[in-house]
């Protein structure tokens, strides 16, 4: 049996090829996924360590020795409210370290954030102000800092200097000699480019910039002279780190700071690092999935038609003494042979996918730190079996038909035909199943918050949903295939209606070919409309309101100084300037956000819907309330509450109670939150003393231009962020289009896998009907005629599984579209109608393009052999 099966596969090669291309394809998928882990997991490693080069202890300050192991203080937490007060890290600090047995070498460091405006004056990823690092730069006895390598020019040395890396230095497009703008927290500030250096930090090759000051600077700027952030400690050869940690801790004070062993920072960057790489490798590994998923349908298929056009070889093997068990291994082995054979090629192409995913994942900017590819043992073994199992477990229930093949049908020029039971079976096995499934899925609509369990809920609704639409599809294919009959026999004549006969003919072979592309569609369109959903409301909440043609604010978390308002209200051309500070509210256990603002500007930059009272009648002591609020706390207009408005901003939670008069109720709105007050009842529990934002009201046609008046108003900081509306959405809905974009590409392989097992069967079946073809073409039919019923029969199917897969995935879009309602008040299931145009005309083109090579093989076969073919 073992050389039948060789034969076999020998024999039906060309059968067999694409099937062979949707386990390669699949596999690729998964080996790719494991091996871009494992290199991008060990690329952060290194860079990791690189880091951490040299370091035997550090010490942070802004933690105790009970501190948890795994924070990660930023240069804020070193010293009170805004990261310059004075901490236990000073000079005096580092000579006691440096003087300690063991220690080779002290390194006091300065951590802050400096946001670049480049050459052209644009702000330098001001969108990711947390990537842009700063810190000083601390020379050696050669007059070189060991962590920043120099490129070009020399280390900043005095205060009006400064050095940039390269990739920095080139974004923004400095050279040496130019002057730099700059802010940290507030004004713009200028020094000298006096130096470029490279360097291996991930936060700055993943898209960040590094700024490099002296330190005397770096501590005026981001701490108070004399004081560090952080003092890392070299060790002498031979000393052992944790003792040499335990000393240093020892002479810290009891409070402040914490020592930490290069060995223990290195494990805790190792597991945050194994954690991230984890979660996007199994993100990924769940479209491969899908993806092999879909490749089942293929391969079954494919090992279900040669069983029945080897029906009589069976028989013989059957008659001559072969029993049911060995001809089930013998398929069985073939499989194994297909399946090992395309996850080896899958494997290989699987290295490319590793070697183009990290560009393809970098989005802008970012991007993951260079390594070489890694293949950890794991990847090519959970590959093989992967392949090998998906293909043996496709070909055992067309291995069971196979033997049951009864040895007089030796004596038949056909294959037997199914029995009708079966098909009795499948139709109320899928009935239960989508029933099943339709009504978890009616249940979930019923939902309102996106918890896990509801999460989890959904998942298997829409799994039984799917799951019973593949089975039901063979009993759905005959009125949809007939109806799809009509308009090809109405338009092509008899043809159309050969194609309809042909696609009608086996409808578990149909509905196979069909389920693959159902399943890519039904996930492209489920997410299609989630996705359009959920930006249509995300573009409605960004906006909701809002009349104000700009929204000035402030990258860093300081905000926007209180006299920004002021300052733009000045300029020509601005109707109003409505400043906004926003702060905690809390009365009688209901919780919010109010807003503060000038009632007389905000009226004219946003528009609100009072139910009761006016905007007229806000001001000190008076608030107006939302309508939720309102009834969620339980209040009306003319009542006095009591508001807890303690933000905890410096690290504490004391009440901040303020007794304030409620004069009106308007439809919530993003722009007002859930309270609306004064700038004088907000600003203050704050604790930054600092605005939000300033919402601009232009006067009528003079909105154009007006950003750069209010930049050089505001000291034209490249911290400041000036939006239009359309910017304002675009930033609200930016992340959620890269997301979708990207589980588009991703599904793309599903559907690539589809188009391969609509080739496949056509393919197949052109030689199952070689005889019929022959027959056709002595009566007349031309070789173009051939060809149109054979991409007639494509098209019919690919669009059978395209309207079948986007009914299903608005079904379960909609169902699961009330999750959304929580986190999204907005949010209402939309129809894509131009995406669903566009997805059918994809299924004709998908139709169109498989029939090419089946087509032009049928067409090219010889009529008087084709009749006398068995």
């Amino acid at each position: 049996m073992l050389r039948t099966a060789l034969r076999n596969v020998l024999a039906h090669k060309a059968r067999l090829v694409m099937t062979a291309l949707a386990v390669l394809l699949g596999v690729a998928f998964v080996s790719g996924t494991l091996v871009f882990g494992d290199t991008t997991a060990s690329a952060f490693r290194n860079a990791s360590a690189q880091s951490l080069k040299g370091v035997a202890v550090s010490v942070q300050a802004g933690e105790s020795p009970g501190a948890d192991a795994g924070a990660s203080p930023g240069p804020d937490t070193a010293g009170g409210e805004d990261g310059k007060h004075a901490n236990v890290l000073d000079a005096a600090v580092a000579q006691k370290i440096r003087a300690l047995p063991g220690v080779a070498s002290v390194r006091p460091t300065v951590n802050g954030q400096a946001t670049l405006a480049g050459k052209d004056g644009s702000p330098v990823n001001a969108d990711n102000s947390w990537l842009n690092l700063a810190t000083n730069y601390l020379p050696g006895r050669d007059g070189k800092d060991s962590r920043f390598a120099l490129k070009e020019g020399r280390g900043p040395a005095a205060g009006g200097e400064l050095a940039l890396d390269a990739n920095t230095a080139r974004k923004a497009g400095y050279r040496i000699g130019d002057t730099v703008r700059f802010a940290t927290d507030g004004p713009a500030l200028a020094k000298k480019l006096v130096g470029i250096v490279t360097t291996d930090d991930p936060r700055v090759t993943a898209g960040g910039t590094l700024t490099l000051f002296d330190t005397t600077t770096a501590q005026k700027l981001f701490l108070t002279p004399g004081h560090f952030h952080e003092i890392t400690v070299a060790a002498q050869p031979g000393t052992d780190e944790r003792a040499l940690t335990a000393r240093v801790q020892a002479l810290l004070p009891a409070k402040g700071a914490r020592a930490t062993s290069g060995a223990d920072l290195a494990a805790q960057q190792s597991r945050q690092i194994a954690e991230n790489t984890t979660r996007l490798t199994k993100t990924l590994l769940g479209f491969a999935g899908v993806a092999l998923f879909v490749g089942v349908f293929i391969i079954a298929n494919t090992f279900t038609m040669l069983i029945a056009q080897r029906s009589r070889e069976i028989a013989l093997l059957r008659a001559v003494g072969a029993s049911r068990r060995q001809v089930v291994r013998s398929v069985l082995i073939e499989a194994t042979l297909v399946g090992l054979g395309a996850s080896t090629a899958g494997f290989a192409l699987g290295l490319g996918i590793a070697t183009v995913l990290r560009p393809l994942l970098s989005a802008g900017d970012a991007e993951l730190p260079d390594g070489p590819l890694v293949i950890s043992p794991a990847a090519p073994l959970a590959s093989l079996t992967v392949g090998v199992v998906v293909t043996v477990l496709a070909a055992w229930l067309p291995s069971r038909k196979a033997a049951k093949i009864a040895p007089v049908a030796v004596l038949s020029s056909a294959g037997l035909a199914s029995p009708a039971r079966t098909l009795v079976i499948r139709n109320v096995l899928g009935a239960l199943l989508g029933g099943l499934g339709v009504l978890v899925m009616l249940y979930v609509s019923t939902l309102r918050t996106s918890a896990e369990s509801n999460l989890m809920t959904a998942m298997l609704g829409a799994a039984l949903t799917l799951g019973g639409m593949i089975v039901l599809a063979p009993l759905l294919s005959r009125p949809l295939i007939t109806l799809a009959g009509k308009i090809t026999t109405r338009f092509f004549g008899v043809r159309g209606k050969l194609a309809k006969e042909n696609a009608l003919r086996n409808p578990r072979r149909t509905a196979a070919t069909a389920s693959a592309l159902m399943i890519g569609l039904c996930l492209i369109t489920g997410l299609t409309v989630g996705g359009h959903s959920a930006q249509r409301a995300l573009d409605e909440e960004a906006t909701q309101g809002l009349a104000a043609d700009y929204k000035v604010s402030n990258s860093s978390v300081r905000g926007l100084d209180t006299s920004a308002a002021g300052k733009i209200a000045k300029l020509p051309g601005v109707a109003a300037a409505a400043p906004v500070a926003v702060t905690n509210l809390d009365t009688q256990g209901v919780f919010g956000s109010m807003t503060g603002t000038d009632p007389k500007a905000f009226g004219k930059a946003v528009e609100l819907d009072f139910q009761a009272g006016s905007l007229r009648d806000v001001g000190p002591g008076r608030i107006a309330v939302s309508d939720e609020f309102a009834q969620q706390a339980g209040v009306h207009v003319g009542d006095t509450i009591t508001a807890d408005m303690a933000t905890g901003v410096s690290g504490t939670s004391k009440p901040n109670k303020k007794k304030l008069k409620v004069v009106g109720v308007y439809a919530k709105t993003r722009a007002a939150y859930d309270a609306l007050g004064t700038v004088a009842d907000t600003l203050p529990p704050t604790g930054t003393g600092t605005l939000d934002n300033v919402l601009v009201k232009a006067q009528p046609g003079k909105a154009t231009g007006l950003e750069r008046e209010i930049r050089e108003a505001l000291g034209n900081s490249p911290l400041l962020k000036i939006q239009t509306q359309e910017q304002i959405i675009k930033a609200d809905s930016g992340s959620l289009t890269v997301v979708l974009n990207m589980m588009y590409g991703l599904l793309a392989m599903a559907v690539v896998i589809a188009v391969l097992g609509v080739v496949n069967t056509l393919a197949m079946s052109v030689f199952e009907r070689t005889r019929e073809i022959g027959m056709l073409r002595a009566l007349g039919l031309d070789r173009a005629g051939i060809k149109q019923m054979v991409r007639l029969e494509s098209i019919v199917i690919s669009l059978f599984g395209a309207i079948l897969g986007i009914g299903t995935g608005t079904f379960l879009a909609w169902a699961a579209g009330s999750l959304m309602t929580s986190s999204m008040p907005m949010y209402e299931t939309t129809l894509p109608w131009a995406e669903f145009g566009l997805f059918l005309a994809l299924a004709l083109l998908i139709g169109v393009l498989a029939a090419i090579w089946p087509a032009r093989r049928a067409a090219r076969l010889n009529m008087l052999r084709a009749i006398q073919a068995q």
